[in-house]
């Protein structure tokens, strides 16, 4: 699991100056090697788009403000989907599970992702997915809830 600190080092080595400032549109932004991070959000909502923001620096190319293009949608998503991947990625849940999380507060909890990022997560896995996914022997479980089932070894 990465920190917010850890994040905030991530970007420092790729050369990006990261800011907390006032922001009012965004909760965060990327221009050039400059991130912009809402100020007022907890730690975790700050890791969450920063991961977020770290993920349009690796993906994206230009910018991808303007939501009406398909081709910046599509930037848009692949950056969240690496901050998914990356705070709270299968494995992860997993990880919750074994740790006894047995609610999705439980589960942001132990990941130390805000409750919205996490269900934004379990939403993309349900659209690729679908109800559920099998993860060497484990299935998680997305609808209703997350849910995961240990299978007995084979």
């Amino acid at each position: 699991m990465y920190t917010y600190d850890e994040l905030l080092i991530e970007a420092d080595h790729n050369h990006l100056i990261t800011k907390e400032k006032p922001l009012r549109a965004n909760r965060g932004r990327i221009k050039g090697n400059r991130i912009a991070i809402k100020k007022d959000m907890t730690e975790a909502e700050k890791k969450c788009v920063l991961a977020e923001e770290l993920g349009h620096y690796y993906t994206a190319v230009g910018n991808i403000l303007d939501q009406s293009s398909v081709t910046s949608r599509k930037l848009e998503l692949r950056g969240r989907i690496m901050a998914y991947n990356r705070l709270a990625g299968l494995i992860d849940i997993v990880n919750a599970y074994q740790h006894h999380c047995q609610s999705l507060t439980d589960v942001a909890e132990y990941l130390d992702v805000s409750e919205s990022f996490l269900n934004e997560a379990l939403s993309y896995y349900r659209d690729k997915y679908g109800t559920c996914v099998r993860l060497n022997n484990y299935i998680i479980l997305f609808d209703p809830s997350v849910n995961v089932i240990e299978l007995p070894p084979a």
